[in-house]
């Protein structure tokens, strides 16, 4: 059974490698230093040392990347989807076999406890045998007939497509994005996060090592304004999947404009988490805790406003304040760990400026509020009561483990609040009234809801946000629907009368 010491003895296994050749790029298929020999660092969030160096790309290596993807497309756009299928399934066996090596990795990388990324690494797997099986008739369409045709519609692959992924869970959201984009026929120039590379290199491995094509997957390492703006400004790149900020999404939105690049963009959110007073207090307690304190509440499906009913409030709150501050900061690495550090110094000073905030505009902190002694960048679970929705802390993205709880009286008031944000990703709703369930979420504006639930991820199902929250959606044949082009084809079925010009 895992334990923090044997965790340890482990990743000092998995790391040895990269201490001592850095990592690469993946181009064409070759394991290759940036082309102009430049690298980077990247240091563990749990103690600040150095992991190892990573090839720092630039816009030549996005370049031969981009014409690799576009040579290998032919012949991966030509394969049958039966074979795909096989071949990602084969994909998402290698991820089970190797799924500690790869969380173990992501804890050192991002600071996540390892009791998150332990399943982490099996939803990855579970991404890509979801878009395997639905390979085989990804290209299927329709049968359309009219009086004088027979329309059919059908499918085909965009072409070579880049892939931003961000550092919160940078293995899950890689595979999230990257399987239906296979599965579709497409192929890819990934850049991971600056901040997260380990999973990404071995990600990559996993998928040639299965026995992927060269140049069907490829990977360029870097930061956003050299190697990402490269990405986004290519010309033989047709789409730009992205998951970040709602700032940096209107910035490749921008950059993919002259080559009028499709986008699918999974941004920030302000997500409220409703409670009424006749909900289930003890499981809404739990999910509100939960969607926001794990994964170290950097997450953009967090429940980050808690709007908890008057009548309520004051039991709620109080119960909630203890449980906080019982959740267990610690070592990542440790299985009894639920917070862990948070990825960088600046975005724990961050996280940490908004304590000041809530204070000066006249909220409580009722937990935590402040860093966590000893190394790593660390804070205490935070809690903010008492607060308006105008407030900073409740319009802004914090992205970190910190809750703002906001009192409301009745229906519509619950509603204006909730819908006062220029985000809409995701809402929670907590109520035994089914009729206001669903008046309240037909309302709600966010493109995801869940009702007496936390976030439960069902891959057939559409997953987005409206607003600055994200545009398109990924999941199910939505994914393919962003990957793919739809074809009209119209077969006479007998004689019409055709207009004569000339005759």
């Amino acid at each position: 059974m895992a334990d923090l010491k044997s965790n340890l003895r482990d990743l000092e296994r998995h790391l040895a490698r990269f201490r001592e050749t850095g990592i690469l790029n993946q181009i064409a298929g070759e394991p290759s230093p940036a082309a102009s020999g430049a690298t980077f660092q990247t240091r563990s969030p749990v103690d600040g040392s150095l992991i190892c160096e990573v090839a720092r790309g630039t816009e030549e290596d996005i370049d031969c990347a981009a014409r690799a993807a576009k040579q290998a497309f032919p012949e991966w756009r030509a394969m049958a989807g039966t074979e795909r299928k096989k071949l990602l399934h084969r994909i998402a066996d290698a991820i089970v076999e190797r799924a500690d090596e790869i969380a173990l990795c992501e804890c050192w990388d991002t600071g996540q406890a390892y009791r998150f990324m332990s399943k982490a690494a099996l939803r990855g797997a579970e991404n890509f045998r979801f878009f395997a099986d639905r390979a085989p008739a990804a290209r299927d369409g329709n049968a359309l007939p009219s009086p004088t045709l027979m329309n059919i519609t059908g499918r085909v692959p965009i072409g070579p497509v880049g892939i931003i992924t961000p550092w919160n869970t940078p293995f899950m959201l890689s595979t999230w994005k990257i399987a239906p984009a296979l599965a579709a026929g497409c192929t890819v120039v990934h850049k991971p996060a600056e901040l997260s590379p380990l999973t990404a290199r071995l990600l990559v491995e996993i998928a040639e090592d299965a026995g992927l094509p060269k140049g069907v997957w490829n990977l360029v390492n870097g930061f956003g304004e050299e190697a990402g703006k490269a990405l986004t400004e290519h010309a033989d790149i047709r789409a730009i999947a992205f998951v970040g900020e709602s700032r940096t999404g209107s910035m490749i939105m921008a950059q993919g404009a002259p080559t009028l690049k499709r986008v699918h963009f999974e941004l920030g959110g302000k997500n409220p988490v409703v409670v009424f007073d006749d909900a289930d207090l003890e499981r809404a307690l739990d999910a509100a805790i939960f969607m926001i304190y794990s994964l170290n509440g950097e997450r953009c499906t967090s429940s980050s406003r808690l709007l908890i009913q008057h009548s309520i409030h004051d039991e709620f709150v109080s119960r909630l304040t203890e449980r906080v501050k019982r959740i267990r900061v610690g070592h990542p690495l440790d299985p009894q760990t639920e917070l862990g550090p948070l990825i960088h110094e600046t975005h724990l000073e961050k996280v940490c400026s908004y304590f000041g905030i809530a204070t000066r505009e006249g909220a409580t902190i009722a937990a935590g509020g402040k860093a966590a002694d000893g190394d790593g960048h660390y804070v205490e679970p935070t809690l903010f009561t008492g607060a308006t929705n105008d407030m900073r802390i409740a319009r802004e993205e914090i992205f970190g483990p910190v809750l703002t709880v906001i009192a409301f009286d009745e229906e519509e008031e619950a509603l204006e609040i909730a819908n006062d944000t220029p985000y809409g990703l995701t809402g929670y709703v907590w109520t035994s009234d089914v009729t206001r369930a669903l008046r309240f979420t037909e309302r709600l504006e966010a493109g995801m809801i869940w009702v007496n639930s936390e976030n439960v991820r069902h891959l057939p199902t559409p997953f987005g946000g409206v607003k600055a929250s994200g545009i398109g959606r990924d999941g199910g044949d939505w994914s393919f629907d962003f990957y793919m082009e739809t074809k009209h084809i119209g077969f006479a079925t007998g004689e019409h009368s055709i207009p004569r010009l000339g005759g």
